[in-house]
């Protein structure tokens, strides 16, 4: 399967030929923790042991490459366990790295209470302003940490020049993809150094399976992340892999359903009486909007909103929807609402990237428009 075939094409075929053996179209699940070996190292295929190395990790790991413009996949336990393998393999004590200043609020809790005990330091910047980024900038700059569109305030960094800023300062660049997917956005091909993924959301796509991704083109770094993932051994499992790549082969017509139903739901948003403001980046009034369609193809699937009555109609709206589910969590083929400050981002209550209490956030799902619709009309009274 080669880079000249399309997306589609790819998500379905890249890593997935068929068994050679029985002509399965569907790689199997390796449910196996070792392999035999031909004498002393003599190695089927590469596989020993499977934390190193699972056949049917490996089809995902090699479509997930593919589908993002890689050379190098890695399939993680989780988003977060991916996040964590990047730090340890490509930072030392004493670094020092640029972070949105409204990251999703794992990836701040990683930062600030796991990696500066061991000597990490970090800056919390406004990724839209470039000037801002520039400020930060210090000797011991080594990464800097773009999500796009953020988590949950949608806000839209401009990778391609962010990317010529930091390698001018000698730091590299890591690309939180999670919220576009691969399908909308390709971060390597527009300068970053690493993708990173919760592939629990979109690329999974369908709540039920938890996994993080890495891909990447250069070699010297996949040689770093390959050594830390075997030697830290958050790997994703045969059965997580087998779902994940199940998700993948429909990833594109889903992600077009979400954008579509999306962009109905924030049109109807941004005329409510009861709505103050809509965060998406596919309305003209977006201040990210022509950003984002440069480096993206549509605008996703994630809305957020601020509620005009305040914090309490915001949680109390949260409770009224009926096709909508509350639940943390995005990117599944049903429609999600929450509460950020209360839910999702409750780790960072009292810290710089607090959200507002008046926010709602909604992982738009593919079910019919119309049903979503009707369910914020009555939920929003």
């Amino acid at each position: 399967m080669h880079d000249g075939h399309g997306f589609s094409t790819r998500a379905i075929h890249a890593g997935q030929e068929p068994d050679p053996l029985t002509g399965a179209v569907v790689p199997p699940i390796y449910a196996t923790s070792t392999y035999k070996q031909d004498g002393v190292g003599g190695l089927r295929g590469g596989y020993e042991y499977s934390r190193s190395g699972n056949p049917t990790r490996t089809a995902l790991e090699t479509c997930l490459a593919s589908i993002e413009g890689g050379t190098h996949g890695f399939a993680f336990a989780s988003g977060l366990a991916a996040e964590d393998t990047i730090l340890r393999a490509l930072l030392a004590p004493g670094d020092h790295v640029i972070i949105p200043d409204d990251a999703y609020g794992g990836t701040f809790r990683l930062f600030d209470k796991v990696a500066t005990r061991w000597g990490l330091r970090y800056t919390a910047a406004p990724l839209t302003d470039l000037a801002a980024v520039t400020a930060c900038m210090c000797e011991g700059t080594k990464l800097v940490w773009i999500e796009t569109p953020t988590n949950p305030l949608l806000n839209i960094a401009d990778i391609e020049q962010i990317a010529e800023l930091a390698h001018r300062h000698g730091a590299l660049v890591v690309v939180d993809n999670t919220f576009a997917s691969p399908y909308l956005q390709q971060p390597l091909a527009l300068g970053a150094d690493v993708v990173v993924h919760s592939t629990t959301k979109y690329i999974g796509g369908h709540s039920d399976v938890v996994g993080g991704a890495v891909v990447v083109r250069d070699e010297e770094l996949a040689e770093k992340i390959a050594f830390h993932h075997n030697a830290m051994g958050a790997v994703a499992g045969p059965f997580d892999a087998f779902l994940t790549l199940r998700g993948i082969r429909t990833l594109g017509v889903r992600m077009d359903r979400h954008c579509d139903n999306a962009e109905i739901l924030a049109e109807f948003l941004s005329g409510h009486a009861k709505v103050a403001e809509v965060r998406y980046p596919g309305l003209a009034g977006h201040p990210g909007h022509d950003v984002a369609g440069k480096q993206m193809k549509r605008y996703g699937g994630m809305i957020s909103f601020r509620h005009k009555d305040g914090e309490q109609a915001a949680v109390d709206l949260c409770a009224r929807t009926e096709v909508f589910t509350l639940g943390e969590s995005l990117g599944g083929v049903e429609s999600l609402i929450e509460h950020p400050g209360r839910m999702t981002h409750a780790s960072v209550a009292g810290s710089a990237l607090e959200v507002p209490a008046d926010l709602v956030r909604l992982s738009v799902g593919i079910e019919d428009a119309d049903d979503l619709l009707a369910d914020l009309r009555q939920a929003l009274g």
